[in-house]
């Protein structure tokens, strides 16, 4: 593709003040290099937008603004991962496993003896104190802690957890979760 002389001439005028304008912006001269080339092979390969008799100083600086700040996106949503650690270190629970987790709570739930049932639900997953939920159900304390607590055994041996951590994974929230629980 060729391009205009006086154009061309225009660009070349321009780049020392796009390269001090693209170090502004990154703070690194290697950077600012890279976003230099890259404006004018944007501004090369779209020249026939340009619309001569403007301001060809003013389109590049918006070439390489939009470029900078294209980037400075993108780059905020990446991390360089060039050796695959960071990647090999994450993991995400499968999407499916809590609504069948869920499932089997409700079906373990359904099995307890209503007395259990109502302390574990009041306490564990209403959030009332001992107190609060032996008042609700019109009884001793002691016969609170002693329904909530054959409840969570009853439904950890009706779920079949041994080992808390095996079988809940590595979500750390539903291990403390557990564990505060039990």
């Amino acid at each position: 593709m060729s391009i205009d002389i006086d154009l061309r001439d225009s660009m070349l005028k321009a780049t020392p003040n796009l390269r001090a304008f693209a170090i502004s912006l990154t703070n690194n001269v290697d950077r600012a290099d890279d976003l230099v080339q890259e404006t004018l092979m944007r501004a090369i390969a779209n020249i026939d937008r340009f619309q001569p008799g403007t301001n060809m100083q003013a389109w590049l600086f918006t070439i390489l603004r939009n470029l900078f700040h294209s980037e400075y996106r993108k780059r905020r949503r990446e991390v360089e991962d060039a050796d695959g650690k960071y990647a090999a270190a994450l993991s995400v629970q499968p999407d499916q496993l809590p609504h069948l987790d869920f499932e089997d709570l409700q079906k373990a739930l359904a099995r307890l003896p209503h007395d259990q049932r109502e302390a574990l639900l009041l306490v564990g997953a209403s959030g009332f104190s001992y107190e609060q939920a032996a008042e609700i159900c019109g009884c001793a304390v002691g016969t609170i802690k002693s329904r909530v607590n054959r409840a969570r055994n009853r439904l950890a041996e009706l779920m079949h957890f041994t080992d808390m951590e095996e079988d809940l994974g590595p979500d750390r929230v539903i291990l403390s979760v557990m564990h505060a629980v039990a």
